[in-house]
């Protein structure tokens, strides 16, 4: 890397984790691995944080991510503590990964292996799609393994410690060129080339100005394979709270933290709302990281950039249990509308609903039909919206009854007849909700990941100007996403440990 990673200073053995997210469990697990005192405080009365669950009428629903990708990293935060991730959670491969939809009655299926999903494009689109989707695999392949261990899995203190091969690597596969033009050099039809640039919005950025490195999320999805966990997405925190109890971990749930108290510059304990006063050596915050500021430190050591962060979109969310199936649908199923680039600039610039939308579903059910009562389905459907930020944000005590009415005509309209009517039992999650469930702008995907908010520029796991505070989650490096909030766990266990020596090994095996 060139340059020595700062850790926390003074003693470690009391470490005081506040949130049981993925990020969170991930730093636990690592921290008592290496003998650490570890207490977890969480809010709720269970752990995941954004990957909840919520049970209604025999159906089980993931309120957050349904997309696991790189199921390594949870094995390998097990096995800080000696645990095997068979032992824990049991995974299933979803096959098709994504089931693509387009306005003109075709469909797109992407699979793990990419020469299965080269013979889909080759009948959909043609032979020179394919051809031009094999040298997007090589392309996608090596920008990752340049970028993974350098850029993504590793903690940045300053822009200086990327200098040298890793970045030339990056840079010579162009990936500091814009994400849709890029995707484009390989890609000619617009159904593969929207089909992989969408995860830009991930990254909270349209394709057009995303860079192109990011398309190492379209890797980590449609290269690498996507797992469903029985159980649902809320099984991995489960487990790896399971394991971190196993091993000594105290996680306090239905406990909120309410201030970390500060002597200089040192955090010195955290106090909760039940009054407790928990000392610590250490403390690892887990909450968004702008509301964990705002909440949790004194305003006078919050960081001027933080309050001038730029977020990515939200999204609307409808959990719903149902009597329908559709046979036509797969695991995860995107829906793409006749409009494109009009629609990154209703939602992230003019802060407007999408006119034509696309959207994803997922029916968890069809993979763990435990998920649902015998004979019914679940149902997740996901479109993006702008996210709270600025004076025109839309009130969604106004908007949200309205939107769910047009979700469901959308739904219906693109291919789940009888949608409305079948539903038993519906949650709706707007960006109001997010928002009051400590995320910042209502944005469940945090910061944009814009250049300045990218890599060495994006908020450090190491709190500034403090000796002994570190973050994780996806506001902190390396961003969003279950890979990527699972990475940042290990990160935020290094600010405190320094760096694993053996975790290359592990990983990189």
């Amino acid at each position: 890397m060139g340059l020595r990673v700062r850790t926390v200073s003074g003693p470690t053995d009391r470490v005081v984790v506040v949130g049981a997210g993925l990020g969170g469990l991930s730093a636990a697990l690592r921290l008592a691995g290496a003998g650490r005192s570890v207490t977890v405080l969480e809010r709720e009365a269970v752990p995941g944080g954004r990957a909840g669950q919520l049970v209604d009428g025999g159906y089980r629903f993931d309120t957050g991510p349904t997309v696991l990708t790189m199921p390594d990293l949870i094995a390998d935060a097990l096995d800080c503590v000696g645990e095997r991730l068979t032992d824990w959670l049991d995974l299933r491969p979803v096959d098709p990964l994504y089931r693509a939809f387009y306005p003109d009655g075709s469909r797109l299926d992407i699979h793990a292996d990419p020469a299965a999903t080269e013979t889909e494009i080759a009948r959909v689109c043609g032979g020179a799609e394919a051809a031009g989707y094999r040298r997007y695999v090589t392309f996608v392949s090596a920008l990752y393994r340049a970028q993974m261990r350098t850029f993504i899995d590793a903690n940045v203190d300053s822009p200086f410690a990327l200098v040298g091969a890793d970045l030339a690597r990056v840079a010579a596969l162009g990936g500091f060129r814009r994400l849709a033009p890029k995707v484009g050099t390989y890609l000619r039809d617009e159904r593969t080339r929207r089909l992989f640039s969408f995860q830009a919005m991930y990254a909270g950025l349209s394709p057009y100005d995303a860079l192109a490195l990011y398309a190492v999320i379209a890797y980590m999805d449609s290269v690498a394979g996507v797992f469903f966990p029985v159980g649902g997405m809320h099984a991995v925190p489960v487990a790896l709270a399971g394991a971190a109890v196993k091993h000594g971990v105290d996680i306090r749930y239905s406990t909120a933290a309410t201030r970390v108290e500060l002597a200089g510059t040192r955090a010195v304990a955290v106090h909760t709302a039940d009054g407790d006063r928990i000392p610590a050596d250490a403390v690892v915050l887990n909450p968004d990281l702008p509301v964990a500021y705002a909440e949790l430190l004194p305003a006078a050591v919050a960081p001027r950039r933080v309050g001038r962060l730029r977020y990515s979109p939200s999204c609307f969310l409808l959990l719903a249990g149902s009597t329908a199936s559709y046979a036509q649908t797969a695991h995860h199923s995107i829906h793409f509308g006749r409009a494109w680039r009009r629609t990154f600039d209703e939602v992230i610039n003019r802060g407007e609903l999408m006119s034509d939308p696309s959207f994803l579903v997922t029916n968890p059910s069809r993979s763990d039909p435990a998920l649902a009562p015998a004979g019914r389905h679940s149902y997740y459907a996901l479109f993006p919206t702008p996210n709270l930020a600025g004076r025109a944000a839309l009130d969604w005590s106004v908007v949200g009854p309205r939107y769910r009415d047009e979700v469901i005509e959308t739904l219906e309209r693109r291919g789940y007849t009888g949608f409305g009517d079948a539903i038993e039992v519906s949650h709706t999650t707007t960006p109001a909700d997010w928002r009051a469930r400590g995320m910042a702008a209502g944005a469940p995907f945090a910061a944009a990941h814009t250049f300045t908010q990218t890599g060495p520029f994006r908020s450090s796991t190491l709190a500034p100007g403090l000796d002994n505070v570190v973050f994780t989650g996806s506001g902190t490096q390396p961003g969003v996403g279950v890979p990527m909030v699972l990475v940042s766990g290990r990160l935020a266990a290094e600010r405190i440990l320094g760096p694993d020596p053996a975790y290359a090994s592990r990983a990189w095996r």
